[in-house]
């Protein structure tokens, strides 16, 4: 699973850096920003559903049709 903020949809509420801090951190006028890469570590979709589910503009997009190679 990977995720990606749209800053075009964000507002900077804040929500995602304080439901999932390990995905997600703010930018320096508070937006919300993808931390890392934006791939979701093992354990941390719950975090990255709930801040999506969360977002009062949707702006966070949840890629989970990833082809994973063995």
């Amino acid at each position: 699973m990977n995720v990606q903020i749209d800053s075009g949809r964000c507002q900077g509420h804040g929500r995602c850096y304080t439901l999932a801090p390990g995905l997600f951190a703010e930018d320096d006028e508070g937006y919300g920003q993808v931390a890392g890469d934006g791939a979701v570590p093992p354990g941390e979709e719950r975090a990255a559903r709930l801040a999506a589910s969360n977002c009062p503009e949707r702006a966070i997009d949840l890629d989970t049709d990833l082809d994973e190679e063995a």
